[in-house]
Formats: C-alpha cells, sequence, structure tokens
C-alpha cells in the first residue's frame, strides 16, 4: 500500500502503446514511509476511513491511498445552483479562439439543468447540453468545475451517459493549466453503430506536446481507445487516476490505456475536475452544431485525492492516529460492467467515514463532520473559484 501523500518522486515506465504493464517499483522510501506511519501512529481509532481511501488497479498492481474526498450524486441533486462543490461556467469564446466555425457560448441558465428537452425533470443527474442554434454565431454549450483547486494525485470517476447526436465534444478532465492536463474526450460523429465502435480519445497534454504545437497525438501522450460498449445507451463510470508512475484510464474498470508518469503533472499543480459538453464545428474535432439539442448526462463524480493545500496535510496527520487498524483505510467500492452496485455507494452518506472532510448537503449546502483526532475540524473554506478572464484565455490546443 502506498500512502502517495507521503511521496512526491515520480517513476519512468513504459508507455502506454507498448502494451507491457510493467509493476510499479516501491521503493524502500515508500517501505520507511510505512514503517514510520505504523509505528508512530498508534491509539485508539476513531473513525472509519480517517487515513484515506484506497484504489486499486484492477490486476491489483499497485494500492493508493488517498486523504481528501469529492462525492456528488447529481441524481439527488434538486438544484445545482445552491451546489458549494461545483461551480457552473458562463464564458464566451471567440471563433478564433475556439478554432472552429463557430465559437462558443458557455451558458449557465438553460444549459446547466435538470430538465429534459420537454420542460420534465430528468431524474437519472445533471444535464449539459450543447444546443442546436448559434447565437451571434457561438454555440451554446455547457461546463461545470470543482470549487477546489487543490486535487492533485488521486483517483477520479465520473458515471456518465452521452449522446448519439454528431456534432458533440464530451469531456471530462482534470485540469491545470495547457501543458498539464489529463483529459477523456468523446466525439459524437465517431460513434458508429453499425460497427459497434465508440472511440474515447485519451490525452495527456503536456511539456512534449506544446512541443509539437500542443497537438498531442504527435507524441506518446495521446491514445484513441474503444469502449467496450455503447456509451449512449447507458450510463457508465469512467476513470483516470493519476499518480506519480503513471496516468491510467479505464471505462467500468476496464483498463483503456496508461502513460507514463515521467509526463505528468507535477504534484505541486493544485488542479481542478472540469466537465464540459462543447462543439464549435470544427470538421476535425468536434463536428457540429449537432441537428438537435444535445445533453451529456452525468449521474454522479467521486473523486479521491491528495491536496495540495498544506492545512489539508496536518488535518490528515492530525486524523490518521492509528494506520494499522483495520478500518483506517476504506477500499473504494468498483464499478463493473457485470456489477453495478457500488454506484450508489458514497462514504459521504456516512458521518463515520468521512471525517474531517467537506461535503455537499441538499438542505444546507456545504457541511463538514467533526474532525476525527477531536480538534477543530476543517472549516472548508470556499478554494478561489478560476475567474472568468482566465478561463476564456485557458486554450484546448488538442482541439485543432
Amino acid at each position: 500500500m502506498m500512502l502517495l501523500a507521503m511521496t512526491g518522486n515520480a517513476h519512468k515506465h513504459e508507455n502506454a502503446g507498448s502494451g507491457h504493464f510493467t509493476k510499479r517499483p516501491f521503493s524502500l522510501f515508500h517501505s520507511l514511509c510505512l514503517l514510520l506511519i505504523a509505528l508512530a501512529f498508534s491509539g485508539q481509532v476513531l473513525a472509519d476511513c480517517e487515513c484515506g481511501y484506497q484504489s486499486d488497479s484492477p490486476d491489483g498492481e499497485y494500492q493508493d491511498v488517498f486523504t481528501d474526498l469529492i462525492e456528488t450524486n447529481f441524481a439527488r441533486m434538486p438544484d445545482i445552483s445552491s451546489n458549494t462543490d461545483w461551480q457552473r461556467q458562463e464564458f464566451n469564446v471567440t471563433k478564433a479562439k475556439a478554432r472552429g466555425e463557430y465559437g462558443e457560448m458557455f451558458y449557465v441558465k438553460d444549459d446547466v439543468e435538470y430538465v429534459d428537452k420537454n420542460g420534465n425533470r430528468a431524474s437519472d443527474g445533471l444535464q449539459l447540453i450543447v444546443r442546436q442554434d448559434p447565437i451571434d454565431g457561438m454555440v451554446p454549450v455547457a461546463e461545470v468545475d470543482t470549487a477546489r483547486l487543490d486535487l492533485s494525485y488521486g483517483t477520479f470517476r465520473a458515471s456518465m451517459k452521452l449522446t448519439d447526436i454528431p456534432g458533440t465534444c464530451a469531456a471530462f478532465f482534470w485540469y491545470f493549466n495547457d501543458t498539464q492536463e489529463i483529459d477523456m474526450e468523446f466525439l459524437s460523429k465517431d460513434f458508429d453503430h453499425s460497427k459497434n465502435t465508440y472511440p474515447v480519445n485519451l490525452v495527456l497534454q503536456s511539456r512534449a506536446a506544446a512541443a509539437h504545437g500542443y497537438d498531442a497525438s504527435q507524441t506518446d501522450n495521446f491514445i484513441k481507445a474503444n469502449l467496450p460498449f455503447d456509451p449512449t445507451a447507458d450510463f457508465h463510470e469512467y476513470r483516470i487516476d493519476y499518480n506519480p508512475s503513471e496516468i491510467l484510464f479505464y471505462a467500468d474498470r476496464e483498463l483503456l490505456g496508461k502513460m507514463n508518469g515521467s509526463n505528468a503533472p507535477s504534484p505541486n499543480s493544485h488542479g481542478h475536475l472540469i466537465l464540459s459538453h462543447w462543439s464549435n464545428g470544427n470538421p476535425k474535432w468536434s463536428g457540429g452544431p449537432p441537428k438537435e439539442d444535445a445533453a451529456l448526462v452525468i449521474r454522479y463524480v467521486k473523486a479521491y485525492f491528495n491536496s495540495t493545500e498544506p492545512k489539508r496535510t496536518q488535518d490528515w496527520s492530525g486524523r490518521c492516529k492509528n494506520a494499522k487498524a483495520e478500518t483506517s483505510v476504506c477500499k473504494i467500492p468498483v464499478v463493473t460492467r457485470e456489477n453495478q452496485t457500488a454506484k450508489d455507494y458514497f462514504f459521504s452518506d456516512y458521518a463515520d467515514k468521512a471525517k474531517n472532510q467537506t461535503v455537499y448537503e441538499p438542505t444546507s449546502g456545504a457541511r463538514t463532520f467533526e474532525a476525527a483526532s477531536g480538534e477543530p475540524a476543517y472549516l472548508g473554506a470556499r478554494f478561489e473559484v478560476l475567474a472568468p478572464i482566465e478561463i476564456k484565455e485557458r486554450d484546448l490546443q488538442h482541439r485543432e
């Protein structure tokens, strides 16, 4: 078991395209970290999961433990406008900046909503809608970002149902800047029901990509994989594992590809999660606009990660009193194609499994469970929201 909160050094691995999946080196440093934790922390166990949340690879080759969580069940959320974990984005991107036939109008009022095109409540989850009719030369599109900007190493999971209407790009990604971005992108125009092919683009924007004009497809950091199911027929869990050694991409726990950690973002990069659904008419990427309004539906997001905030590291040290205790680390339930029961499990539904974590509650907004250590709880101060001018300047270079 590797406590990633204790590590910061990356180890080089084979690239995703090689087909060789070697076990991650377990260094003496990691071993000493575990030994010191086991020896130093002793005392009464006050809660489950106090030392973190454990993510396993399907083949059991690694076990990562992360200190913080963001869990959002959009299917149970009555109104995202009051949610404290997510921020709806409202900004415009010019045609030139979007690099398409149209600009993009990220719109809050109508394009991030819980009703279907007929005005009926869509209980399946949050809809990010791309409209068919441009306004002032821009396609109305939608995006939500995490309010917290302190996400480092982690496992990030989203349950989504994609549109089968050609002409949009659905994206789930971790973002710090244009050379530190981990991305899963789905182009609906590429879905072919007759051939049962449903590609997903796995992208790592890095300095290597920048050297190729921000074209990640010219580097080892771009993989086009085929999903083992029709993503428009039902919800499936899409997952990004970001750790010091490598970046892995999954769909319902089936490995789609992995990339060398030597090009991974810096562990000090305070990233955030983004869910986006857009179109700009670029025939080389999104295509579109769609011939009718198209919706990406998000059922949930489950993120388990280490924070770049020093206060969060201090809080973890305060609550993790006995790393050897059986319940000190909680295994993250796994969603597979054959077994979907884990999709309805959220640690944040249980006060004793989310001590010292800030969790959204529909009735009162954010709530913070009392710190396991008995010290003042982490108050969950809202982290600075990415300013609109910064978002406008964010250039998703791989759209070309």
